[in-house]
Formats: C-alpha cells, structure tokens, sequence
C-alpha cells in the first residue's frame, strides 16, 4: 500500500473502505475497497476528511477485479445468456434471456475453478429456467490478478460456459390405455395431469386417444396421432409388468429407437424413452398422475429443447434420482434430478 494525496489519486485503487457518517440520518460505506477512484469522487472524499488516503500499486502485469470480471462474462457468455448491466464488488452476473433448457459446460467450468483464484458459480445443468432468471455469477478471488493468470483462462475455455437451449412448441398426441377408462368405468384422471404439464412449456395438445388393452388399437393410436402431425406422444397406463400391461410392448413393436424401458429415478422406475423417425414417443408410469414430480418433469424439458436424449443420459439420473416428496414442493431448487 502506498499513501498519497488525494488530490494526486485519480485512477487508482481504494486499499480500505472510507465510512461515511451523517448524525442522525446515515452510517456507511462511501467507497469501498477496490473502488477506483474517479475526478468526481476527489470532492467527496475531502469532505469526508480525507486529505490522503491509501491505494494499491497496480503493476503493468497485474489487472483489476473488475477487469478480470469483464473477462469472465465473455468466456460464460453463451447463447440465450445476458450479463448483469454493472459488475458489484467485482462480481459479474449471468441471466437467462429465453424460457429453455440451462446446459453448462461442467468441465471447461472445473478446469477454469481449478486455475485457483476464481470463483465461477452456475446453477444445475438440465434444469429449466425462466427467461430473466440468474443462472451464474463470477469473480476472482483477490482484488488484484496477474494477466497472465487471466489469458491463460481465456485460453483454456475454448466453448462458452453457460447457455439456454429455448423449449420448442411442439404438439403433443396422448394416448390413454386401460379397459376401465375405455368402456367408461371410471374417468380418466392421467390425461389431464399430462396435458397441464406440457401446457407448462407453451406446447399443444392435439388430441387424447383412449384404448382398451390391446396392441392393435395402442399402436393404431399412435400412428394416428404421428398422421396428425405430433411431434411428441405421450402414453398413460398400462406400463407395469403385469401381462395385461402391453403399452411398452405396442410402444417396441412399432419399430424406431428404443432408448429405455426403466430409469433409476423415484418415483418413475417403469419410464419409456424411444424414437419413431426421430419423433419422442414416451411411455409414463402412474406415478406421474399422483406425485407433484416425476421422471417426466426431468425428461421433458430436455425434450423439449430439441435434446434428442439416449440411455446414458437417463442412467445418470441415478445420483440425484431420489426424489424426497417434501411437503412443499421446491423443484428445481432441490436435489431431485441433479
């Protein structure tokens, strides 16, 4: 630290926090540490007494937090990604500009953590986010760093580090099977779960279709709802192991990629994931007409997004797959699905 006249100050940067007091009205920081200091602040710091004051000496190879911020938002910054208007405390903030899916770069972002020194901090990857939500925020940890240190980051990080894939409005075809629903024994309570789901994401339904238990009329269902134009169907019921259960064996025979028929998550173990000409075709477990959130709540959003997922994808969700049934559902700001 070297201590200066103040008048002589213009430029440099603020070592202490210079406390402003106004009896009877106010008691506070004026300047903080790190501050740099301007021509407009020459007048108020005189009046708060201070005829010198105590800077940092900046060395050509060294930059300020500030600036060290500037590049981080440049090597976080990706698609459908906005920077807060100001750096706070040398801080720079990301937010979402569009309803999506938040994808991060998980190990460009270790990789930029482990140079040490900086703090680079984002939400959960797979997790949907709301146009203006803040999903990062950045900083490096002291108030002076080596340039070097700084350009050796934006060397490492060759991919952006936090995006938003947006949610397409896709039209989505339900089809309903059980022989109680379909001979009218009971009424129908999964279709509307699933329909208030996807309405979530802006998306439409084009129809439900409800079938008796048998393959013929499953898989005649569901070709109609694909000539109807569907870019997504949804199957409810009948997708347990009891051998009157055929909406996963309809769902196989129709042919396309069977992805996967189970997931390691709770509640939705008898989940269904496969392809028809690159169209999702999911099969739902009734879990998903009961529980406030499910494997479905993980999957669909990725879908969504345009994520063409694969069984990989859906064996990861063991770790974080437990879902804890709280009594007041904070989903996604839990571990469910992390």
């Amino acid at each position: 630290m070297k201590k200066i006249n103040v008048k002589d100050s213009i430029g440099h940067i603020l070592s202490h926090d210079i406390t402003e007091i106004i009896p009877g009205k106010f008691k506070g920081r004026a300047f903080k540490k790190g501050d740099i200091i301007r021509e407009i602040d020459i007048e108020k710091l005189l009046k708060l007494g201070k005829e010198h004051i105590y800077i940092f000496e900046m060395k050509d190879d060294e930059m300020h937090e500030n600036e060290a911020a500037i590049i981080l938002g440049e090597i976080g910054c990706g698609e459908n990604i906005y920077l807060s208007e100001e750096i706070k405390e040398g801080k720079i903030e990301f937010y979402a500009q569009a309803d999506g899916l938040l994808k991060v770069n998980k190990e460009k972002l270790l990789e930029l953590n482990m140079l040490g020194q900086v703090s680079f901090a984002t939400l959960s990857e797979n997790i949907p986010v709301k146009k203006g939500e803040k999903v990062g925020g950045a900083r490096i940890i002291p108030l002076i760093i080596k340039k070097e240190k700084m350009e050796k980051a934006k060397t490492l990080i060759n991919q952006k580090l936090i995006n938003v894939k947006p949610f397409k409005k896709m039209k989505a075809g339900i089809v309903t099977t059980g022989s109680e629903v379909y001979h009218g024994r009971i009424i129908d309570k999964f279709g509307p779960v699933v329909e208030d789901k996807i309405k979530e994401y802006g998306c439409d339904v084009i129809g439900q279709i409800i079938v008796s238990d048998d393959k013929e009329m499953i898989k005649n269902a569901i070709r109609k709802h694909l000539d109807n134009g569907a870019e997504m169907v949804i199957c409810t019921g009948g997708m347990s192991v009891d051998p009157d259960d055929l909406t996963p064996a309809s769902i196989i025979e129709l042919g396309g990629e069977l992805v996967s028929y189970g997931s390691p998550v709770l509640p939705g173990s008898m989940f269904l994931l496969s392809y028809l000409d690159e169209i999702p075709i999911m099969g739902l477990p009734g879990c998903v007409m009961y529980c406030k959130k499910t494997v479905f709540d993980l999957v669909l959003p990725r879908v969504l997004s345009g994520e063409k997922l694969n069984m990989e994808d859906i064996m990861r969700y063991g770790q974080g797959g437990l879902c804890q049934s709280c009594e007041v559902c904070r989903y996604p700001n839990c571990s469910f699905g992390k």
